[in-house]
């Protein structure tokens, strides 16, 4: 039985850990970068990039569903070798391969940590991947083995394609112009002359002599000896392009920069732009079905598809304007405000949202807050004030008498209201808006957030680590000491005199009386954090990113530890907002739209995996109690039951090393036990007959 359970564990945990905590819901199917796409038929195909994204449709793209794919690694290429079987590769040597088309994917050993950019197969067993630093990698049983193989080049060169015309002769392309052939499988690759010093992103033959390839500074390359000699096209761009396909020897298309899509319908002697319908940075990946059929992925969640060759429609949809601020007011009612006026409400728990206008689009609305179901508030980068008295259907123009920036909004009740911006602006209304007057805030300091803790007193913090504080509503603004010169982006007080701001390089201020004294929990994070929510004294959400990294964290104990989630992306995060314990969203840049149904769980793979490893758990199978015994605790401890869908059942603060809990109630099956110190995270799992 004990052997059994330690499967079943085993089993529990690989799904667990791979599930998705935090899940898109604008833009769908998902708002990150792809970077290639593979068809396995005229209707199943798969789309794979950042943060471990895999995407599969079986309806020729009218629909992408996420798959699970267990990793967070940037994935660069997909490669089926056939309706079941196939193989993604990425960075830090990541290499996922499936048997059941995308069912599940399991991770084999590289060998390497170096980036894998592409992979190919030329049968079910055999395989080629290259990556970083001209890593050549080969396997000839399904992946169960990779070895390393000399590519000859400089250490420094980086290979971005491979491509095999035969189960023997093979190239691949890099840096600097670089074309290596092998015709015996790898086991010599020769340099081959390019006449170039671009660096070749992507290669293709139609035949074992009829060759593309294509790179930085609108390179289009071809051979029609097999590689012998390669001569350059005119390709009448000077963007980067980044791939090349033919689905004949004709006709064939080169995708890259500014959303440029190529077509040449004379073997690549003349090469014409197509519209793609798309303002996308880049363009990544181009495959076809079939003599018409393709599909094109890249930048911010873009899927194109044509099915004439010449017309291309976007498989994606939901806006992609940066979003700032989310507010909700019931569990299932909210506004998402964000660039070019955008508001977007929704009425089922972000499940479909729905465009508001504020009249114009050029401004940026950078926070809304509603003091009851119908009236809000936004504000914007122009100064203006937005308000609506029915839910959103009109907003009206309020004259703030400012055009410095405000960025956050907060109202007491229905009729008090604080905004706050540039040059220490703090503007109130006790009349719902009809008249702002400005407040004296003591400084000329940009302030990005505010936030009352009652009727009167209220706080406001900004650059250079600015925290003011209010007693009187705001007839007077006071400067308390922060201990930080960091930019502060948002501020939250959990009652009277318990708070939290954060800001830049990851920083969290917490004070327990009012402000007079602000500590540092640790973050764990160097990224900015621009949002802090919390849902009750112990648990809190902080979301932030920076260069291309998103951030989330979670605390459980009042914000001593703090946990980092998997946010699923690589945008930055402006804003969270919780409507209870489970139920979560954080919005951010390109329109990023997330949402939690289970807090947030699981996380990042540090949640689950144990600080210290002295937790036991005993009786285990148990049908009634069940004994947990720990190190010795620390002044705060927090025990947590949760299921395998992540949702926390049962909370328990203790101050003894063993603990018995009665778990009668609980539906049998399977649970994680979390034990949460200052210093520690024990983890376990029992099952409960």
């Amino acid at each position: 039985m004990k052997k059994y359970y330690f499967f079943l564990f085993a089993y529990l945990s690989l799904n667990v850990a791979n599930a998705q905590g935090w899940q898109w819901l604008n833009p769908l199917p998902t708002g990150n970068t792809l970077h290639s796409v593979c068809f396995t038929d005229t209707s199943t195909g798969y789309a794979v990039g950042e943060c471990g994204t895999i995407l599969k449709t079986t309806d020729g793209g009218t629909h992408w569903t996420n798959q699970i794919s267990g990793t967070s690694n940037w994935l660069y290429s997909v490669y089926f070798v056939d309706s079941n079987t196939g193989y993604v590769v990425g960075d830090s040597g990541k290499i996922l391969k499936t048997i059941n088309g995308g069912v599940t994917w399991t991770s084999q050993t590289s060998g390497t940590l170096y980036w894998l950019n592409s992979v190919y197969f030329t049968d079910v067993n055999t395989g080629y991947v290259v990556g970083a630093w001209g890593t050549i990698l080969k396997t000839t049983n399904g992946g169960n083995l990779w070895t390393n193989q000399t590519s000859g080049t400089f250490y420094w060169l980086n290979l971005y394609s491979v491509y095999f015309t035969d189960a023997y002769t093979g190239y691949a392309v890099g840096d600097l112009g670089t074309i290596l052939k092998t015709t015996n499988g790898g086991t010599l690759w020769a340099t081959q002359t390019s006449g170039s010093l671009k660096t070749i992103h992507s290669i293709y033959f139609t035949d074992p002599n009829l060759g593309f390839a294509v790179g930085d500074s609108g390179t289009i390359l071809k051979t029609t000896n097999g590689g012998n000699l390669w001569t350059s096209e005119t390709s009448g761009t000077t963007g980067d392009l980044f791939s090349v396909y033919f689905p004949n020897a004709s006709t064939g298309y080169a995708v890259g920069d500014w959303g440029i899509i190529l077509k040449t319908t004379d073997g690549g002697t003349h090469w014409t732009k197509q519209i793609s319908g798309t303002n996308v940075n880049w363009l990544y990946s181009v495959y076809f079905t079939e003599a018409n059929i393709g599909y094109v992925i890249g930048d911010i969640s873009t899927i194109l598809k044509t099915i004439d060759g010449t017309n291309w429609t976007n498989q994606n949809y939901g806006t992609t304007a940066y979003f700032y601020s989310a507010y909700f007011t019931s569990t299932d009612t909210g506004y998402v405000v964000g660039g070019y006026g955008t508001i977007l409400k929704t009425t089922d728990g972000g499940t479909l949202w729905t465009s508001q206008t504020v009249g114009g689009n050029s401004n940026i609305l950078n926070s809304v807050f509603f003091p009851d179901p119908n009236t809000g508030y936004a504000v914007c980068f122009s100064g203006k004030i937005f308000k609506t008295a029915d839910g959103g259907i009109t907003w009206i123009s309020q004259n703030s008498g400012t055009s410095y920036r405000l960025n956050s909004v907060y109202f007491t009740d229905a009729t008090t209201g604080y905004a706050v911006g540039s040059y220490g602006t703090i503007l109130k209304t006790t009349d719902g808006g009809i008249l702002w007057t400005s407040q004296t805030s003591g400084t000329s300091l940009g302030l990005y957030s505010v936030y009352f803790a009652n009727a009167s007193t209220g706080y406001a913090v900004g650059d250079n680590g600015k925290i003011l504080k209010t007693t009187n509503g705001g007839v007077t603004w006071t400067s308390q000491t922060s201990g930080t010169s960091v930019q502060l982006n948002s501020v939250y007080f959990i009652d009277a005199n318990t708070g939290f701001a954060v800001g830049y390089n990851g920083i969290i201020l917490k004070t327990i009386n009012g402000g007079t004294l602000w500590t540092k929990p640790t973050s764990g994070t160097g990224n900015m954090l621009y949002s802090i929510y919390f849902i009750d004294a112990n648990t809190g959400y902080a979301v932030g990113g920076y260069n291309g990294s998103s951030t989330i964290l979670k605390t459980t104990n009042g914000g001593t530890l703090w946990i980092n989630q998997t946010a699923g992306t690589s945008q930055n995060l402006r804003s969270v907002f919780f409507t209870d314990v489970n139920t979560g969203y954080a919005v951010g840049w390109n329109g990023t739209i997330l949402k939690t149904i289970n807090g947030g769980f699981p996380v990042a793979v540090n949640y689950l995996h144990s600080t210290s490893n002295s937790l036991k758990i005993y009786p285990n199978p148990s049908s009634s109690l069940v004994t947990i015994e720990a190190s010795p605790t620390s002044a705060i401890s927090q025990l947590s039951i949760m299921n395998i869908n992540g949702q926390v059942l049962i909370t328990h603060q203790i101050t003894e090393p063993r603990t018995q809990l009665d778990i009668s109630s609980l539906p049998s099956g399977v649970y994680f036990i979390r034990l949460t110190t200052d210093r520690t995270v024990e983890v376990g799992k029992f099952v409960k007959r």
